[in-house]
């Protein structure tokens, strides 16, 4: 009889497992992103979700605290940072898969202004941080945003970030300190080109784009994360990335493309 019951057991077991599993079943994966993200990727994941019926779950957040997330067990399927070096991490920690790993896009940042500022950042370029006019300048947490390291990276490249140090105002990640600008809490802000191209911020704001050679490339990975419970699907989104239709989507928002796949 204790037989019978362990392999009863073992059975239901299994088949719950296979039932869980099944093209029948709901089919979802929810994705961490870098809050550079937020428009381009919701059209990327509709667009992957028509094609393949797979609901994607989004969650937007700086790179260095959704990697900090999921380090104490968030349960993400997939991460799209924006930098490279917090999915090696990841990777070190046992916590992402090695193969998945791919620089999907490369960032570009802007100093940015709202649309109904005086100031002309196409114009001036990095000197409108010195106009009276701007008392304090946004940027991402340069502790856990990429974008916040790479605009310290321009203030450093151009010898003014002993200027403007005592003026900046820090966002939990690149969206905020655009929030910042939007809103009037800061005159001007170093930001991601996709964040004001968005649909959001369309039209509400002038900018400078940042020169390349200012700042270390900002190159952006994606990474299946180890404890997933829906690696087949995660892998297949990373395969979707290197894809025409998705590099279509983030050209629009200004980011560059590595190699399409088509």
């Amino acid at each position: 009889m204790l037989r019978r019951l362990l392999f009863l057991g073992l059975f239901l077991a299994h088949n719950i497992v296979v039932l869980a599993q099944s093209p029948g079943g709901p089919r979802e994966i929810t994705v961490a992103a870098a809050a550079d993200l937020s428009s381009a990727l919701r059209q990327v994941a509709d667009v992957y979700q028509n094609k393949t019926g797979v609901q994607v779950k989004l969650s937007f957040g700086s790179s260095g605290g959704l990697t900090q997330q999921i380090e104490n067990g968030a349960p993400f399927d997939v991460f799209l940072s924006a930098d490279m070096d917090y999915p090696a991490r990841l990777i070190k920690g046992g916590y992402a898969d090695q193969s998945s790993l791919y620089r999907y896009a490369v960032g570009r940042l802007v100093l940015w202004v709202a649309s109904d500022s005086p100031l002309d950042p196409a114009k001036a370029g990095i000197q409108v941080l010195f106009d009276p006019l701007v008392k304090k300048i946004a940027i991402a947490n340069p502790e856990h945003a990429p974008y916040g390291r790479a605009a310290v990276a321009v203030f450093q490249h151009y010898g003014v970030y002993e200027r403007v140090s005592s003026r900046l105002v820090l966002g939990e990640n690149v969206a905020q300190a655009a929030q910042f600008v939007e809103s009037g809490n800061a005159q001007a802000g170093m930001v991601a080109l996709a964040r004001v191209l968005s649909t959001e911020l369309k039209d509400r704001g002038k900018y400078w784009l940042v020169p390349a050679d200012a700042c270390p490339q900002i190159d952006q990975g994606i990474v299946v994360l180890t404890h997933s419970t829906h690696r087949q699907d995660g892998f297949a989104f990373v395969e979707f990335m290197k894809t025409a239709a998705a590099a279509a989507i983030l050209r629009r928002y200004g980011f560059e493309l590595p190699a399409e796949k088509q």
